[in-house]
């Protein structure tokens, strides 16, 4: 189904965009891209129109698109997911497609080791629908399997600006050595980000992120506080675990990075993710208040206290502005 503004939000804020490249995601095939080449459907960067470039083949599009069909059929591509995962909404946009976007479309899945052949068998986990030009189709998908491919069909032909694919990264944690010390809240691990204070300058899910963040706007930045109290953000592990050493990076925030930062953990068995808001006010304390600088990795683990296992954290930034990366290091719980 379709979704309302707000709700779209919600999903770009709970959720990570599983076709993203940084996480290796990638558009493996496409039946024809003759005015735009199909990697560009999944560009994390927000499609553009520039009016007078032109290429070869024609109107240079910022998105994937086919060439007029003059027969029977329709066109689609695969995309590989960055990593398995349940798919709970995707947004087929058409941002700047007006004349040329497809009036349909639907989305097929699969789970396969390397690549789909002529033997694979597809799910449909998006029936057909239909598409405006210059639009965002955000629709929320029920098929709670796990999924490492994705077809998307056009009908019959046209131009798709992006695919955005909005989920939840599985791991297979029983393959993985108790002992091993891992990152318990990278996105690639699972982690996510589910709630914060406030959200103005990016999501809580950014700072889990592989690598270091690549500019300001690559990270999590509340806006400026003008009442008492602090910001804060929830956060998922992929996996509950007991965490022995964390790592706060405020790589590219000079002038707005927080003066200090806690953290505090909990096992969390029931309750509903809103629910969290207010409990974890009143969860223990992992990392005692630390003072944070600019630009830097700030490295802990002596100040790490032994609480157990847990499975969710907030972050607490006192009194607001912004971090690139929170890293969670640890032993999975069994």
């Amino acid at each position: 189904m379709s979704l309302p503004t707000d709700v779209s939000d919600d999903f770009r804020e709970k959720y990570i965009d599983l076709a993203s490249p940084r996480l290796g995601a990638e558009v493996t095939y496409a039946t024809d891209d003759f005015f735009a080449d199909k990697s560009r459907l999944i560009d994390p960067a927000e499609p553009v129109f520039i009016a007078d470039k032109y290429d070869d083949n024609g109107k240079w599009m910022d998105g994937w698109e086919s060439r007029r069909k003059r027969g029977e059929g329709y066109d689609f591509c695969v995309v590989r997911l960055g990593l398995p995962g349940i798919i709970r909404g995707v947004d087929i946009d058409t941002s700047h497609f007006t004349g040329n976007y497809p009036p349909a479309a639907s989305i097929d899945a699969c789970l396969v080791d390397g690549e789909p052949d002529d033997t694979t068998v597809w799910t449909e986990i998006l029936p057909s629908v239909s598409l405006k030009g210059d639009s965002h189709h955000l629709h929320a998908i029920s098929n709670a399997a796990t999924w490492s491919h994705l077809r998307l069909n056009i009908y019959p032909d046209g131009g798709v600006a992006r695919l955005r694919v909005y989920g939840e990264v599985q791991c297979h944690w029983a393959r993985r050595d108790p002992d091993e010390i891992i990152d318990l809240a990278a996105l690639v691990n699972g982690g996510r980000g589910i709630a914060a204070s406030d959200q103005h300058y990016g999501s809580p899910s950014q700072i889990l992120a592989p690598g270091r963040g690549v500019n300001m706007g690559d990270g999590w930045e509340t806006r400026r506080r003008r009442e008492p109290g602090n910001d804060w953000a929830l956060i998922a592990l992929g996996h509950p675990g007991a965490v022995s050493k964390i790592e706060v990076d405020t790589a590219h925030f000079k002038g707005n990075y927080p003066d200090r930062c806690s953290i505090q953990g909990a096992l969390v068995t029931g309750g509903t993710e809103q629910s969290l808001v207010t409990q974890s006010m009143f969860w223990k304390t992992l990392l005692p208040e630390q003072k944070l600088s600019m630009d830097a990795i700030h490295h802990f683990e002596a100040e790490v206290q032994s609480i157990g296992p847990i499975s969710h954290v907030r972050i607490n930034i006192i009194p607001d502005g912004g971090i690139s990366r929170l890293r969670l290091f640890g032993r999975i719980a069994r």
